[in-house]
């Protein structure tokens, strides 16, 4: 097992397009920490895997009181085979980055933090419903990197309505301005039955128009590109050597544990995810019960993850991995169905090596989606 997540489902205020497990009150939040340990306790019995990463997301992990965050970690040491170099990551508000959170998070071995800052412009925090400031969003990375965390990465969204492409570019020019080496970058989404979906449907917000945020995806790849940034997900850039080691082994299809409501776990065969729920996730710990439900893959499955996950990274889908996990017939089939995505020079391939092109990388789900193998091609086999 390459990693640990672990989910804290509290934020001090909803984003407005958030569609994520998390709460706004916190008063469950001691007994919750305490069940998380309770949880990693239960399903760490007999495990003698080395832990690579930890990765503290949500929700804001860094609003959690610091005695608290220290339980919570050190019950990870206790309870695995922790990684002397491992990568440990806090998502982090910009609000909640000061030097006292700083140096304490250092000491505890947090090695790096993800900040979701979003936009350096007001105007689109706005929008966005956000907590901090934009001045407050460009100082936090100074003062993160002042106080010992050269190992930075920031979320930014583009495709806000209040964020032309010039704007999108005086958003990246800043970005690369602060030399921090590793970012992701997302398109606004409008979520059904989230505050942005109903306040766009009262005609309170302008809507989100997929026309500019693809034009601002090009934008993004282009800009980062001549920047010497490293494409290496489709949302993902970085420096060279500065992977987000936690991320990868998700998109590499390599085993992790989630911890908290709402967490993913994957064993190699089997993927599982607990309840969504604050209340029933703490009932079901405080009776000894875990409370997640799960399904086992099959091939048919497992091939269709490695064609969504692969596609979406620099390194692609390779014929010979296909032919070993899955068989002779899959790489036969993905062969097949590669020939019209190459053709219309939305696909490369070298050495059987299949990878987008950045024109193919607007159409990554729909181009995976027609590489899936689905029942009725599975009977034709």
């Amino acid at each position: 097992m390459a990693g640990i997540y672990i989910h804290i489902p509290y934020c001090r205020q909803k984003c407005n397009y958030c569609n994520f497990f998390s709460v706004v009150s916190t008063k469950s939040v001691p007994g919750m920490i305490n069940a998380i340990c309770n949880e990693i306790n239960i399903r760490s019995r007999g495990n003698s895997q080395t832990i690579e990463t930890i990765y503290l997301g949500g929700g804001t992990p860094s609003l959690i009181d610091h005695d608290l965050l220290n339980d919570l970690l050190k019950k990870v040491f206790e309870s695995y085979n922790v990684s002397n170099d491992a990568e440990i990551t806090l998502e982090a508000n910009p609000d909640d980055i000061t030097p006292e959170s700083l140096l304490f998070w250092r000491k505890l071995g947090i090695n790096r933090l993800s900040i979701g800052i979003q936009s350096f412009r007001q105007d689109d925090l706005n929008y966005l419903n956000r907590i901090h400031s934009a001045q407050t969003a460009f100082n936090c990375v100074k003062t993160a990197r002042q106080y010992g965390f050269p190992d930075l990465t920031i979320d930014l969204i583009y495709g806000i309505p209040t964020l032309n492409d010039n704007h999108w570019v005086e958003n990246l020019k800043t970005f690369t301005s602060l030399e921090i080496p590793h970012f992701s970058a997302y398109a606004l989404t409008v979520e059904p039955k989230t505050p942005l979906h109903q306040l766009i449907e009262k005609g309170k917000l302008k809507p989100v128009d997929e026309y500019q945020s693809s034009a601002q995806f090009e934008i993004l790849m282009d800009f980062m590109k001549k920047a010497g940034y490293l494409h290496y997900e489709i949302s993902n850039f970085c420096l060279p050597g500065h992977f987000a080691r936690h991320n990868l082994s998700y998109w590499k299809g390599i085993p992790y544990a989630g911890f908290g409501p709402s967490a993913h776990s994957f064993d190699g065969s089997t993927r599982s995810w607990n309840v969504s729920s604050v209340n029933d996730y703490l009932k079901s710990i405080t009776e000894n019960q875990l409370p997640q439900e799960s399904e086992v893959l099959s091939t048919n499955d497992k091939y269709n993850e490695y064609v969504m996950t692969g596609l979406r990274t620099m390194w692609g889908c390779k014929l010979t991995e296909i032919e070993l996990k899955f068989g002779k017939s899959f790489a036969d089939y993905f062969i097949s169905r590669t020939e019209q995505w190459i053709s219309a020079k939305l696909m490369s391939t070298s050495d059987f090596q299949f990878t987008l092109t950045d024109k193919g990388k607007l159409q990554a789900d729909g181009i995976a989606a027609d590489l899936f193998m689905v029942d009725q091609d599975v009977k034709s086999l």
